[in-house]
């Protein structure tokens, strides 16, 4: 049975999910929104085996896996019962080259015995059209070429053509190398390539792990989260996707199957926050580029939850006939149809993730005043969004309210605005937009307070308790000690904490009542009790959700709180960011663990 014990490889261009077996059963190219030729995860109808690209050990016995330390080559170990055993490396290329940095749409693969005669069999059988078209295969002298009318692939490698193509096994006596990828002929030899482009893309991600600014405890975790939010953002446009799958169920039959491989602006926010605090600010540089030339399209500068990777692929949300969905739980669907929605916290996303480049020094290219008039056009919709009804950031399909959320993120777009104003001397400005956030804010907290809960709420003029008010102190809206934020905080515990996890909302919506926890959001109640002076409880359940993370460190999207199984699409940026928010603030300094000797 499928789960999310897998690893994912990648280069900001390409990706794929790699599983304890070392089999690739989840990768869309020619780029991450695009067609999944791997999809097994997704269980094609057309067969069991296919999907996948799997070296399949006689008889085995057992399987490890892990990634080389600091770098996203994941290595998989293979034994059979007589103790005879394989290591298989998977990594896609990614390096700088005549000062560009080198990322093919390229998956590379090793396998070499390290015990014994070890016998396998490779299955390679990709399929195109979302699961409906099998390739037909052509044959060269060292390479298959898998075509159908939507792509060709072509696999190079020194293993024997017919024992892929037959599917026949065979004794594994020496290394093989396989390159799968674009119909293009390779410039090197083989096996050079191989193991030169190994060697290079290990020294990139080691000298990019070298360069974060990382907390003192929970270094391992911090920095795996680290290098998978890399892989999750789209260099060619600066996009980052939410998570690289699509339709992995929020729960058993629950129907939220929902396709992420596109960029929400509010999760692309937090991504950039959490990779600022590790000091690796070239992703916010790029996706300040992105949502710039995404407004651009639209003449009203009205933004959209979210917005494809590469401006051209459509969004619209269509369900998919040839994949069963993860463990046959339909449907598979193509596309969201949140991006037709209104979710006016987006205004404050983008506006928060720009704001650090009007103070940082460190940027080669620090905000000017170009693109303080660009954001002054957002704030001017995030003033008037802030009072219209919205979906809310969890997107209910079914109804709109005046969320509050929203109109506190509306806030937080004017007040950013006031302080770059300040800061790049446009004093009239300034005064401006601090007037507009303190009328903005005077409003929340007369609609959004509930005197029977001692809580803001989730909408205006009565709500429910939900999990993204615990955000109310991170983006400065009230501070920690606030007696209306602690009480936020002690009714999100009353309502929401389910043993070590925290539900979004514990009220039925569009389907029903949610079963298992969102990820991020028992992040933010950690946080919020660091934030509140409960450190000690904080770090206590931080170390146990640490413990829910998968066989080689990842998260997804959702928890179940009863077995604390992963659900949900993944890997999910989300809950990586919150990992590493919280071990930010939680970690003993560097100072307080080698000086003071704690």
């Amino acid at each position: 049975m499928s789960d999310l014990n897998l690893g994912v490889i990648g280069n900001c261009r390409i990706n794929a999910l790699v599983d304890r077996r070392g089999a690739i059963v989840w990768s869309c190219l020619p780029q991450p929104d695009g067609d999944p030729v791997f999809c097994h995860l997704l269980s094609p109808r057309s067969g069991a085996e296919d999907g996948q690209f799997v070296f399949e050990l006689e008889n085995q016995a057992s399987a490890e896996q892990s990634y080389r330390e600091n770098t996203a080559i994941l290595i998989t170990i293979l034994r059979d019962q007589a103790g005879n055993a394989v290591r298989v490396t998977d990594f896609c290329p990614r390096f700088g080259n005549y000062e560009r940095m080198h990322r093919p749409v390229s998956l590379m693969r090793k396998i070499e015995p390290i015990a014994g005669q070890p016998r396998l069999r490779i299955r390679l059988k990709p399929r195109f059209g979302w699961g409906a078209q099998e390739p037909m295969l052509s044959f060269g002298s060292n390479h298959i070429r898998y075509v159908s009318p939507v792509m060709t692939l072509r696999l190079t490698t020194d293993a024997p053509l017919t024992y892929i193509a037959e599917q026949v096994p065979f004794v594994l006596d020496t290394a093989l190398h396989f390159v799968l990828g674009a119909d293009e002929s390779l410039t090197a030899p083989l096996v050079a390539t191989v193991n030169d482009f190994l060697d290079r893309t290990a020294k990139y991600w080691i000298d990019w792990v070298r360069s974060l600014s990382i907390p003192f405890e929970w270094q391992e975790p911090v920095i795996r989260a680290a290098i998978t939010l890399k892989l999750c953002s789209f260099e060619e446009t600066g996009a980052i996707m939410a998570a690289v799958t699509t339709s992995v169920s929020e729960f058993a039959n629950s129907g939220r199957n929902w396709d992420y491989r596109f960029c929400w602006l509010r999760d692309a926010y937090f991504t950039v926050q959490a990779l600022n605090q590790l000091c690796a600010t070239r992703t916010m540089e790029d996706f300040i580029r992105y949502i710039t030339n995404a407004a651009a399209f639209d003449p009203d500068h009205r933004l959209k939850p979210l917005y494809p990777i590469s401006h051209s692929t459509p969004l619209d949300e269509i369900e998919v006939p040839d994949l069963a969905g993860y463990r046959g739980m339909g449907p598979v669907r193509k596309g969201n149809a949140a991006w037709i929605q209104i979710q006016n916290d987006s205004y404050g996303s983008v506006i928060l993730a720009a704001a650090q480049l009007f103070f940082d020094r460190r940027l080669p290219r620090p905000g000017d005043k170009v693109l303080f008039n660009r954001l002054e056009r957002l704030g001017e919709h995030a003033k008037l969004a802030a009072f219209e009804p919205d979906a809310s950031l969890w997107e209910y399909r079914g109804r709109a309210r005046i969320h509050t959320f929203s109109a506190a993120m509306c806030w937080a777009a004017c007040d950013r605005l006031g302080k770059i104003a300040a800061h790049l001397g446009e004093t009239e400005r300034a005064r401006y937009w601090k007037q507009a956030a303190k009328e903005i804010r005077t409003v929340i907290l007369q609609r959004a307070w509930d005197a029977s809960e001692n809580s803001l709420v989730d909408a205006f003029d009565g709500g429910h308790i939900d999990a993204s008010l615990l955000l109310l102190h991170d983006i400065g809206f009230l501070a920690a000690d606030d007696p209306r934020y602690l009480g936020t905080v002690a009714a999100a515990e009353r309502h929401l904490k389910r043993g070590d996890h925290l539900l979004r909302y514990a009220v039925p919506d569009d389907f029903g009542m949610p079963e298992t926890a969102f990820t991020v959001c028992t992040f933010w109640y950690i946080n919020a009790l660091a934030s509140i002076g409960r450190r000690e409880e904080a770090r206590t359940m931080f170390e146990r959700l640490l413990a829910c993370r998968n066989s080689v460190g990842l998260l997804s999207e959702d928890i179940d709180p009863r077995s604390n199984e992963l659900w949900g699409n993944f890997p999910q940026t989300y809950s990586l960011v919150g990992l590493i928010l919280c071990a930010q603030r939680l970690s003993k300094s560097w100072e307080e663990a080698f000086w003071r000797g704690s």
